[in-house]
């Protein structure tokens, strides 16, 4: 058999690359003689620089560290990825909520700053295009400061520049745009998210995303009515009307600072991820496909990397299997669905992931003999 071990990040145990080898290694003990190829995907938010700029590089790769403005201020030494001349920034390494201590996180003061100068490094180093990926983020500052890394600045009624951070949005009384990066021009910016989410709203970036970030019921609305005050504040100065695009939500309304600074458009990150690693192609050559996730839950076929695998995988007719931590939502219409859980136990699972995950790949080898689609 052809085997095509394609799957995401396993949050908090494995990357999506170790996943991968994990999910290759417990199928080769049991049927060695079979073909299996590993390629790690990833859906815009963490692990979306590791797929499309692997750490061993290649021909037109290449990695860059910078020191930038962390989530609340603090310094933070993170990568940046070029890539056939684009510019691959992953905010989450820059504004993530991994860099927070759990007691110290506020997105009340979070900011995106961090982000925007990883932008401002890719260009430094002659990125013609720039991929920003959305997700995991600390902040809820609709890409302010993002933006103001890049040159626009936010001011109160005084006159003064805004400090960092979402809350201090309720101030903002203009927007000053002339001092944006000139390069930005000539350089697309494309957001890559996994979220459909607008800026504002109950289904937006303060409301859904706000309680995980460390937001009490009482800051969520008040961030969700900085943020409104800001999409005001750009349709009146700069004449952009997008808080209710789909995306604009994302990153803590990350997606909505690129879209109105930067010019950005903003696609499904998996979509982006597999057109640039060649996964149609690499599928359409499988026998099977295994994809996976740290918890399988109802978002997950909704523009995360297990849904699309599953999507191109029923295009293409090929059988597909779905290897998780943990499953919060019944096996989707076609696919085999194992869980580490089941297999080992959730402490065992948390502990060694990657026995627990080629432990579960023998098994679906060992039963490929039965129907797995």
């Amino acid at each position: 058999m052809r085997v095509l071990v394609a799957p995401d990040t396993f949050k908090g145990t494995l990357t999506a690359a170790q996943a991968g080898e994990a999910i290759a290694a417990g199928w080769r003990r049991v049927r060695p003689g079979d073909d299996v190829s590993v390629l790690p995907l990833a859906d815009g938010g963490d692990g979306t620089l590791d797929a499309l700029v692997p750490r061993e590089g290649g021909p037109g790769a290449a990695r860059i560290r910078r020191r930038v403005t962390g989530p609340l201020g603090d310094p933070v030494d993170a990568e940046l990825g070029i890539r056939d001349g684009a510019g691959v920034v992953e905010m989450a390494r820059a504004s993530g909520l991994t860099l927070v201590a759990a007691e110290r996180r506020d997105p009340r003061r979070a900011t995106t700053r961090g982000t925007g100068e990883l932008m401002r490094a890719a260009l430094d180093a002659g990125a013609r295009e720039l991929l920003v990926c959305l997700g995991g983020s600390a902040t809820n500052d609709g890409g302010v400061g993002m933006a103001s890394a890049l040159g626009v600045r936010f001011l109160d009624a005084a006159g003064r520049p805004l400090p960092d951070g979402g809350l201090a949005l309720l101030d903002l009384a203009s927007i000053d745009a002339r001092g944006l990066d000139p390069r930005l021009a000539s350089a697309p910016v494309l957001a890559l998210t996994d979220v459909d989410a607008p800026l504002t709203g109950p289904r937006g970036a303060s409301v859904v995303f706000g309680p995980q970030k460390g937001a009490a019921h009482d800051e969520v609305l008040v961030l969700d009515r900085a943020l409104g005050h800001l999409a005001a504040v750009v349709y009146r100065d700069l004449g952009v009307d997008i808080a209710s695009e789909a995306g604009a939500g994302a990153a803590g309304g990350l997606g909505f600072g690129l879209l109105a600074f930067c010019g950005a458009r903003i696609r499904p990150g998996v979509e982006v991820v597999m057109a640039a690693v060649g996964f149609v192609p690499a599928l359409e050559a499988a026998d099977l496909v295994v994809t996976g996730e740290g918890t399988f839950d109802p978002t997950s076929t909704r523009g995360k990397v297990v849904g699309g695998v599953i999507e191109a995988a029923a295009l293409a007719g090929v059988p597909v299997a779905v290897v998780c931590g943990r499953a919060d939502a019944p096996a989707p219409t076609g696919a085999v669905l194992r869980t580490l859980v089941d297999r080992v136990g959730e402490e065992a699972a948390l502990r060694d992931a990657r026995r627990a995950v080629t432990l579960v790949a023998g098994d679906l080898a060992a039963d490929v003999e039965a129907p797995v689609g």
